[in-house]
């Protein structure tokens, strides 16, 4: 791990979009993986914490969002075959949602986390991400 990594920092996914990383068999380990390309600076950066990040192969995108760098957020998965990028629109929301997820304490987290509303899938306390 790299040792100027933050060690609070937590990636999750949302449930939908473990349900779309299934269904496209992306595992949580690629998804760490990716994690750290884009913290290394290998994604589009859509400003405001937003990200796009390619998965399967260059087959599909992943919205992530991270706000702050603690807490990253998997938050939407499309097949480039189907769309080639999201609208202004959805952008504009994306980074709304990101600031929200940057001001979220450990405890509203944990409540996410124990409603099923976010799934962690590494933690750089527990994992070499």
């Amino acid at each position: 791990m790299n040792p100027n990594f933050e060690t609070s920092v937590r990636i999750f996914k949302t449930a939908w979009f473990a349900k779309a990383a299934k269904k496209a068999l992306i595992t949580d380990k690629e998804l760490c993986l990716a994690i750290r390309q884009v913290m290394l600076g290998q994604a589009d950066d859509l400003g405001g914490g937003v990200f796009k990040k390619r998965l399967n192969d260059n087959r599909h995108r992943s919205i992530i969002l991270a706000k702050g760098g603690r807490h990253w957020v998997y938050a939407y998965l499309f097949a480039k075959k189907d769309r080639d990028n999201i609208s202004a629109d959805e952008l504009a929301e994306f980074k709304k949602l990101a600031a929200l997820y940057g001001r979220q304490t450990d405890a509203v987290i944990g409540t996410a986390l124990k409603n099923g509303d976010l799934l962690e899938i590494c933690n750089a306390q527990k994992t070499s991400i």
